[in-house]
């Protein structure tokens, strides 16, 4: 890879590496995953704390950021292709800081759910910038290679999560993890505001009215390409959502192996970590459709395998540990692509695209995450039936995409 990025829209550099620049966006986008996976060991102990009983209630953690998060992404989107990627995302991240500082605080769950909500509002600006960011430098499979990068160093970070949110309680109980997490952020707040250059070009500055905005998201909604790539892109997520919401109680109540939740958590991780790499490596070669579509083939199989076994005996805890890391390598292949296929048509309204889709594949994959967690019966059959259910819908949605026909090559790009 080149040590400089390559050439913006308008064909100038930015002034820092290729690898801070992907550093970067993936310390951006890692705010989000941070933001769960850590508080995954502490969900106990929260619940214990504020008296909550339910354990199924206590996803709500999880579940009030993802809606705030997703609620937000519609604003930032706009709002960034008319002022700009920098300045939304400095407020974004202050407003998230914010909130999590205060979280470590607080005596009620009602008010955990509530800063947890706003801690969400503030982290849309990540993914919602630094895909715009990504979008506004790069286009095609060079995309595809940078968001792969941007996975890969992401995906290490629930690799460390769980384990650090462990190490934290160990420490001074689960208060202590909210201001990590808010210290942290401040850090990358900093990097970002001194080393992130604007990236959105005069000519493709949008108005911020009703009009342009409901203008620009009639665009993302009605290119077929990017929205039924999207919506397939949410089937896939809400099945990962379920699995981080049902985790912690899987390894604990069915497997009884709750010290060992962040080590059999981080494996999970660290294959995806490994995949997203590879496709970095090989998407300049093969293509986005080539790549992701057979690893969705090869989702569907590995999804449908554990479902069919879960129906029949209980599975060993290795057996459904080889299954599901084999599972999320082909979501990180699926992942990267998809995203990037979604985005290519639609540069010229980067931020409102980033933002449309974020909403849709926020909003309705933690819907679909929700269920399948409160599903939770003491098996692992809610959560390989909703793996296997959503991989048949995302295949289904790609085949309207590409008008029935996978793996086609429509041009060298992509």
């Amino acid at each position: 890879m080149n040590q400089q990025v390559a050439p913006a829209r308008d064909g100038t550099r930015l002034p820092l590496s290729k690898w801070e620049f992907i550093a970067l966006c993936a310390f951006l986008m890692s705010v989000n995953a941070l933001a769960i996976d850590i508080m995954l060991p502490a969900l106990q102990q929260i619940g214990a704390s504020l008296g909550v009983v339910d354990e199924n209630q206590r996803q709500l953690v999880i579940s009030a950021y993802i809606g705030g998060l997703g609620l937000a992404t519609l604003f930032f989107g706009p709002v960034s292709d008319r002022y700009g990627r920098r300045w939304p995302l400095i407020a974004g991240l202050a407003v998230y800081i914010v909130a999590a500082f205060a979280s470590a605080f607080v005596e009620s769950f009602a008010l955990l759910l509530a800063l947890r909500f706003v801690q969400g509002v503030g982290a849309a600006s990540t993914r919602v910038i630094a895909v715009s960011v990504i979008r506004d430098t790069f286009g095609g499979r060079a995309m595809a290679e940078v968001m792969s990068l941007v996975f890969m160093v992401f995906m290490a970070v629930p690799i460390v999560a769980p384990m650090l949110g462990q190490v934290l309680m160990l420490i001074s109980g689960w208060h202590l993890i909210f201001i990590a997490m808010s210290l942290s952020t401040l850090a990358i707040l900093a990097w970002a505001a001194f080393r992130l250059p604007e990236t959105l070009h005069e000519e493709y500055r949008r108005p911020f009215t009703l009009r342009s905005t409901l203008e620009g998201f009639r665009v993302v909604l009605t290119t077929r390409l990017s929205i039924c790539y999207t919506l397939a892109l949410t089937a896939i997520f809400g099945a990962l959502f379920g699995f981080i919401n049902s985790a912690q109680q899987i390894y604990q109540d069915v497997y009884g192996v709750s010290d060992w939740f962040p080590l059999l958590f981080a494996a999970v991780a660290g294959m995806m970590a490994v995949s997203s790499f590879l496709n970095s490596r090989l998407v300049g070669r093969l293509g986005m459709r080539r790549l992701s579509h057979g690893a969705l083939l090869g989702f569907i199989a590995v999804n449908g395998l554990s479902f069919a076994l879960a129906l029949v005996m209980p599975l060993p805890l290795w057996a459904f540990t080889v299954l599901y890391c084999v599972a999320m390598v082909q979501f990180s292949w699926i992942g990267a692509n998809f995203n990037s296929l979604a985005m290519e048509p639609l540069g010229h309204v980067a931020g409102t695209a980033s933002s449309v889709q974020g909403f849709i594949q926020t909003v309705a994959a933690g819907f679909i995450g929700a269920l399948i967690g409160l599903a939770f019966d003491g098996t692992i059959v809610p959560l390989a039936a909703g793996y296997f259910i959503a991989s048949v819908v995302a295949l289904a949605l790609v085949l309207l995409a590409e008008r029935g026909r996978l793996f086609r090559q429509v041009s060298p790009r992509v």
